[in-house]
């Protein structure tokens, strides 16, 4: 069977077809990030009532686990069989999960709500991504691709103020019932107002099972090992090595089969571009510092600084407030200039400096310079993270879109799940060691850190409250010390990067009536679109006339 391209014209594209699919797509996003970031302030208060601390970092890292695994599966079964179908499944999981978090009653449950909500949260900034990369040309897609980031970091400045309005309101567990009807506005949104393009490969569909299983058993080892290592198991414990040892089977597996299946989840051939290797590592080492600071942060300003959940989330706005608004504007001026090395490199400098400079932060440090240090990294991400998406986007044909899109997304969240797990599990470990050498015998709570809350650490004697709120400062502060020097090699990578002309029409394989009937006959050579076009006119009025004869 033959594919013929075509290719849309430029221009930009009709803002009356445009503004219902972007309010679609936005609603989608928004639904995901809100609820990511809205636990964030919650979360002390969460592993204090169900008396699990030593889980708290599973509460993320759960999500993030299997919202990574389904990131490719969802990019490729999009490309396959269209985002709308794809997207309302993955809205349906996420509430599902929501309802599960809602009425869970201990730790357990909780992580099993987190793994379900990731299930369908995996998809959904995927397909958001990918759905604006079907009807918007990679010149004029950088304004909207900003505006998409702007919802995130919306979503990271009023989730933790939601959070933390609902722990001291209603209670924490309205943080995952909220999402039912926010994912009911987004499934009626998504079946009235999504008109996406039919899908560009051929209708016979091969579904990459085997690269799928490889890629979720590849992806659980290796966050296990970021997770149990160092915490749960020492190092060098039979368990890590043998985690360890599994990954690496599990990825030369899913080379080895991506490299051979007709329709590959990710295809090896993609990586030869060097704009995609580039871009995809770098997002990967971008999302280590962006987690950690994300997801622990809001924890340190009401166990070290003293703040409640509410006053946690307003000193996240500095952060988000810059990377919302720098990432609108990083997006309109490429959508003007078509030039876009150098945001993501000058981002990713300045990402460098503040996250060093928020390793030096001590308990006498003022709040203002902690705000200033970490409105310095959201002017960063601003720059860097959504315009990597877009090279990658831009460097492949539209009908892998998706699950370049996906892979891109999959190794920053590999990232974001290692920054998760690597900062959770060095933090809580060195936070129990610290406090059981600090605190006289007696003092303090009874199971130690496992049940500690902001309000429990207020009712302690104002001496047993020091040794914590200092434990707190020297267990997770340093961590980001050592994220730096990580994130500079960042920046000399994205050097190599080349600056292709964005692409100013979407191309599209087709399959036409004449040929998908065997009319004409596959060919080698090139096809005249034009031509093609004109014998199914013709093959067209033929069948009409015979029809009115009859």
């Amino acid at each position: 069977m033959a594919e013929v391209t075509r290719s849309i014209p430029a221009g930009k594209p009709k803002r009356r077809s445009i503004v219902p699919l972007f309010i679609t797509l936005m609603l989608t996003m928004l639904l995901a990030s809100l609820s990511q970031m809205v636990l964030a302030s919650a979360l002390p208060t969460i592993v204090g009532e169900l008396h699990g601390v030593e889980h708290m970092m599973w509460v993320t890292t759960a999500y993030l686990l299997t919202a990574t695994i389904m990131m490719p599966i969802y990019g490729n079964i999009s490309d396959l069989l269209g985002r709308k179908p794809v997207l309302l499944t993955a809205i349906g999981i996420f509430v599902a999960g929501s309802v599960i978090g809602a009425v869970a009653g201990d730790m357990e449950v909780l992580i099993v709500a987190r793994l379900v909500q990731g299930l369908g949260g995996g998809g959904l900034m995927i397909l958001s991504q990918a759905a604006i990369a079907d009807v918007v040309p990679a010149r004029d897609r950088g304004k909207y691709m900003g505006i998409l980031g702007g919802v995130f970091a919306f979503s990271s400045v009023a989730g933790p103020l939601i959070g933390g309005w609902l722990t001291e309101g209603p209670g924490w567990r309205w943080a995952f019932w909220m999402n039912v009807p926010l994912g009911l506005i987004a499934l009626v949104a998504t079946i009235v107002l999504l008109r996406l393009p039919s899908p560009d490969a051929p209708k016979r569909r091969r579904i990459d099972y085997l690269g799928m299983a490889a890629l979720a058993a590849g992806t659980s080892t290796l966050i296990l090992v970021a997770t149990w290592g160092g915490s749960t198991y020492e190092w060098a414990s039979p368990q890590i090595i043998g985690l360890a040892a599994a990954t690496v089977v599990f990825a030369a597996l899913f080379i080895l089969i991506e490299s051979r299946v007709a329709e590959p989840i990710m295809p090896m051939s993609m990586f030869k571009d060097r704009n995609i290797s580039l871009t995809t590592f770098a997002g990967l080492l971008i999302a280590l510092p962006m987690f950690g600071a994300i997801g622990y942060m809001p924890t340190y300003f009401q166990m070290a600084v003293g703040a409640n959940p509410q006053q946690a989330g307003l000193l996240m706005i500095p952060m988000m407030a810059a990377m919302l608004t720098v990432s609108i504007v990083t997006g309109i001026i490429i959508s003007r200039t078509g030039r876009y090395k150098i945001m993501p490199l000058i981002g990713v400098t300045l990402l460098t400096a503040f996250v060093a400079l928020l390793s030096t932060v001590t308990l006498d440090t003022p709040v203002f310079v902690i705000c200033l240090y970490m409105g310095g990294m959201g002017v960063g991400l601003g720059m860097s993270q959504q315009v990597l998406t877009l090279i990658v986007q831009n460097a492949v044909p539209h009908r892998l879109v998706g699950t370049a899109t996906a892979a891109n997304n999959y190794f920053r969240q590999v990232g974001g799940s290692l920054g998760s797990a690597v900062v959770g599990s060095l933090f809580v470990g060195r936070l129990s060691s610290l406090m059981s050498e600090r605190l006289p015998e007696g003092q303090g709570p009874a199971d130690g850190a496992a049940s500690l809350t902001p309000d429990l650490i207020h009712s302690l004697p104002a001496e047993v409250q020091e040794i914590i709120v200092s434990s707190y400062n020297e267990a997770l502060i340093p961590i980001f010390l050592f994220m730096a020097p990580i994130v500079l090699v960042t920046v000399l990578m994205l050097i190599f990067v080349r600056e292709k002309p964005l692409a100013t029409s979407i191309d599209r394989e087709v399959v036409t009536d004449s040929i998908a009937h065997g009319q004409l006959p596959a060919t080698t050579g090139s096809i005249n679109i034009r031509d093609v076009q004109e014998r199914d006119a013709e093959e067209h009025g033929r069948r009409d006339g015979d029809d009115a004869d009859r």
